[in-house]
């Protein structure tokens, strides 16, 4: 652990380490004192610190020496070169060897606080910036053990390193936006931006807008100049979600741009050259769209140079228990709880669902149970009643039963347990389920389960 605002002060000269010590002390720093660069070393391995001001001129290793050895260790600390008569040629060394700044002596107490302050923000950022992309890495990561998600990954292992466009099929809620995030994190192109547009989302009188920007006074209700999306994606990633929704004529547009990488905004007459990589994606089949003279086929072929179909979750039933840990997990560090246990019955029955919203359907019932359910354990009974009951779940029956037996044995349990939570109490049972009282007779008497005096009993069938 690190302790804020904890320096290590390295110096050879006993007046240097006591004075200047007792600055930073009043400015609020912890300040430790080393009196060479193997003392300094040594105090590393038992300790952190955020900041270490070190002395070039040390007897025994040097401070350029020193810096050297503390960024093998992997330290993550920022370092301060002093010196009272350093050279340029000195002072670019240290700055290669990883030091963030150098300051002379006789010490300017303004300056090397200043110094200090910009350092530690400096690292502060530097920090922050790491947890972020490492945050980002973990929120695009393609969860799954499934054979088609395995592929899926081998494929995006291959395409992601190239500049080749990438045309992303699948259903709605499937994925294809982080499978975009994917190609571009693990692409060449991953220092650079990552601009999406949904192009569904987006009017038609505004997405030319939208994408090559406008100059003031182009249009009506352009009060300013607007730059476009293409352009902001320069040197990184343009993703074209839903581009199976665009107009004829933006799609031509688009096809000029993507030929040439250049493009005018809205009103100017000056042509902009970009370097991006295009990802484009839909739920639509292209190639009908094609035959209706919905899609442009030059179009089509411009984008489609490297195909990527993301499977519905129905398809890659076996990925659900994954799916529902990490999204449990995502939920509960993001609502400040502890992770709950999901019970083996809850991934039976999410297992025999064919999840008509894919992985965004699964992904806000994890919200849902994070939020709703105060309990440790995620049971059966806490299952939206909506979900159970759905006509989309595909009970496998057995050999011996047929689907229709199947669902009703399904439904009769289902109730006789909710019956049995609620000691036999038919308004409660009916309140729990979210259905009319008589509703709940009716279904009781075609199910063929009688209820007497809170006691309960299935017939023989």
């Amino acid at each position: 652990m690190v302790t804020r605002n904890s320096i290590l002060l390295v110096d050879d000269e006993p007046s240097i380490r006591k004075s200047l010590g007792a600055v930073l002390a009043e400015d609020g720093f912890k300040v430790t004192t080393a009196q060479s660069g193997e003392e300094c070393l040594q105090i590393l391995l038992k300790r952190s610190f955020e900041l270490i001001l070190l002395d070039i001129w040390l007897p025994g290793i040097s401070g350029l020496e020193t810096l050297e050895a503390i960024k093998k260790m992997g330290v993550d600390v920022v370092v301060v070169m002093i010196s009272g008569h350093g050279t340029i040629e000195t002072a670019v060394k240290a700055t290669r060897l990883g030091a963030f700044d150098f300051i002379e002596k006789p010490f300017s107490i303004e300056k090397t606080l200043l110094v200090i302050k910009n350092g530690l923000e400096n690292q502060r950022l530097q920090r922050e910036n790491r947890n972020l992309k490492s945050k980002l890495t973990t929120n695009y990561t393609i969860i799954g053990r499934s054979v088609p998600i395995k592929a899926l990954r081998q494929q995006l292992a291959i395409a992601a390193p190239t500049d080749g466009r990438v045309l992303v099929y699948g259903e709605s809620g499937t994925g294809k936006e982080l499978v975009a995030h994917a190609l571009h994190n693990q692409s060449r192109r991953n220092e650079g931006p990552f601009v999406a547009v949904n192009c569904a989302a987006i009017p038609e009188e505004l997405i030319e807008s939208e994408l090559f920007g406008h100059l003031k006074g182009s249009f009506t209700g352009a009060t300013s100049n607007k730059m476009g999306k293409l352009e902001k994606a320069n040197g990184g990633t343009l993703f074209l979600d839903e581009v199976g929704d665009m107009s004829l004529k933006t799609q031509s547009k688009v096809l000029r741009a993507l030929e040439g990488q250049r493009f005018e905004p809205i009103g100017g007459d000056s042509t902009i050259s970009v370097d991006v990589r295009i990802i484009a994606a839909t739920n639509k089949d292209l190639e009908q769209e094609m035959e209706k003279g919905n899609f442009r086929e030059d179009l089509f072929y411009r984008l489609n140079v490297i195909p990527f179909y993301v499977p519905p979750l129905r398809e890659r039933i076996e990925d659900v228990p994954e799916l529902l840990e990490f999204f449990i997990g995502d939920f509960s560090q993001l609502y400040g709880q502890s992770p709950k246990e999901i019970t083996s019955e809850v991934i039976e029955r999410l297992t025999t669902y064919s999840w008509p919203g894919n992985v965004r359907e699964l992904k806000n019932l994890a919200e849902r149970l994070v939020i709703m359910v105060s309990e440790k354990k995620i049971e059966p009974r806490h299952l939206p009643f909506s979900l159970l009951q759905s006509n989309e779940f595909s009970i496998r029956p057995t050999e011996s039963k047929s689907l229709s037996q199947a669902r009703m044995d399904f439904d009769r349990d289902f109730i006789l347990k909710k019956l049995e939570e609620n000691q036999g109490n038919i308004s409660r049972t009916a309140g729990v389920l979210g259905i009319e009282r008589s509703h709940l007779h009716r279904k009781l008497k075609s199910l063929k389960i009688h209820v007497k005096k809170r006691s309960l009993k299935k017939s023989d069938t």
